[in-house]
Parts: structure tokens; sequence; C-alpha cells
């Protein structure tokens, strides 16, 4: 757990940074949200709960937008390292009544406590609800998405560097994360030299010119994408012919149809995605 800890009180509001707000006001919401589905005798869904949240919300999100504060030591990464254990913490708790050995040994080794089993439960904290904090996080977290999205589409490897200039970001009250966004996508700032060769809108205001010349090989990528666009337009035409087609729709379970109109949302979803990244290839 690298350095999280349970030492001491949580550091106030003020001296925590967006991301460490968020953390703990996502906390707030999820243990209130697995008290009211326990109440329910709902256990698939707080597991459904408590698995997108130690994987999206502190794995995938916390742990990687907390990296560049923690490597940079100070008062910002001992508080994170704080957060952090708490959240842990907190989570294990919830967690042990559906995985209690693992959670036994794991909080065990993080407090140093006795067991888990006579912690007590945790109670949603109210007062760290943060919708500013979930805001800003959030239209970072669609920011990145997207940009990883396009690094993917245009066949990127993961490590590879691409120089970008990122507009708008004060308008929609993120030019304080320009750094972190740029450090997990990989984009370095543009020289004297900059030529936008591919555009991408994003969330808000914010939109992102990237220069991807000597950076992919168009030709074979453009293959690579019509080859995509060929497969997903196969998946929409079969979809779409089973909908339309009244005995299909009358006779089948709710379910299975339920099944066809979420593939011919995804594959729709897919062409556009893939004409946008034909549309961005260089020409």
């Amino acid at each position: 757990m690298n350095g999280a800890h349970v030492d001491g009180p949580l550091p106030a509001a003020e001296q925590l940074s967006t991301v460490d707000r968020w953390i703990l006001s996502r906390l707030a919401h999820v243990t209130a949200e697995v008290d009211e589905q326990f109440e329910a005798y709902e256990f698939a869904k707080v597991c459904d709960l408590l698995y997108h949240f130690a994987w999206d919300d502190v794995c995938d999100w916390y742990v990687e937008l907390s990296k560049p504060v923690l490597a940079e030591g100070g008062p910002g990464a001992d508080a994170t390292r704080r957060v952090l254990g708490h959240v842990l913490d907190q989570l294990l708790r919830l967690l042990h009544p559906v995985i209690p050995f693992v959670t036994e040994e794991l909080w065990t080794a993080l407090t140093g406590g006795e067991t888990v089993m006579t912690a007590a439960w945790p109670v949603a904290d109210r007062t760290g609800i943060d919708d500013a904090a979930e805001g800003e996080v959030g239209t970072v977290q669609r920011v990145v998405t997207e940009i990883r999205r396009f690094r993917s589409d245009q066949g990127l490897r993961p490590t590879q560097r691409v120089v970008a200039r990122l507009d708008g970001l004060t308008g929609a009250g993120i030019a304080g994360h320009e750094r972190l966004i740029r450090s997990l996508v990989r984009l370095d700032p543009p020289g004297d030299d900059f030529q936008a060769s591919a555009t991408l809108a994003m969330p808000g205001e914010v939109s992102v010119a990237l220069d991807t010349r000597g950076s992919i090989d168009v030709a074979a990528e453009r293959a690579r994408l019509a080859k995509d666009r060929a497969a997903a337009e196969k998946e929409a035409a079969q979809a779409r012919a089973k909908l339309d087609n009244p005995a299909f729709v009358g006779k089948a379970p709710e379910p299975v149809v339920a099944k066809i109109r979420d593939r011919l949302a995804t594959a729709e979803a897919d062409l556009v995605r893939i004409d946008a990244a034909l549309e961005a290839l260089p020409s």
C-alpha cells in the first residue's frame, strides 16, 4: 500500500487537493449506498457498488491521479497518503462481510489492528460530500478518457509521447490539472514548430490539438480503421434486422431483445467513434 497510513486525524478539507476531496466524497456516497442496500438485503448490489468503487474510483483513478503528488513529496504527498490510508481502511471494513479472509489480512497489515471483525462499521460522512470536487474531477476523467480513446484508435503505443495543445481548460474549471492530464496521457507541450494534425472536441469548452506527424503509419492506420468500421457496420446491420422483425421482437424474451438493442447502440457508437478517428487522420 506504498506509504498509505491511518495515523492521526484526516487533514482539514482546505489542506486537501481536489482529488483527495473527490475520493472522500465518493467514499461518503458509496458508504451510504452500501448501508441502504444491506438494509434492503440486496447483497448483489452491495458487491457491485464496492467492486466499482474499489476498481474504478480507487485503483483506476485515485491512485493514478495521485501519483504526481506522491512523486513530488512534501505536505501534499503526506495528506494524500493519509487520505489513501483512510479510504482503504473504510473500504476494507465495507468489504469484510463479503470477502472476509482477504480483507482481514489487508486490514491488519494496513492498520496494525487486531482484527477487522471488531472494527467499527463505517458511517457515511455527509459533510465530506463535495459536489464541486466531483464535478471537477469528472471533467478531468472525461478529458483523459477521450484522449486515451483517440490514442488507441490511432494505434499509438501506450508509452509514446505526442505533442499537443490543450485549450479551454480555464473555462472548464480544470486549468490547475493541465500538468496532471499531460502526465496521464503522455502529452508534451507544443513548441514553435507545432502543427495540429488532429483536433478533439472535449466536454464543455475543452479542445485538444495534437501533432501526430511521424507518430503513426497513416496508411496502415486507415486500413485498420476501415476494417473495424466494416465489422461495426455488419454488427449494426445484424442487430437492426432482428429488431425490425416483428416476429422476433414479439416472441423473444425482453432481456434478449434488450441485449440486441444494446448491441445496436454499441455498434452505432463504434461507427461514430471510428468515423471521427478516420477524419482525424492526417491527409
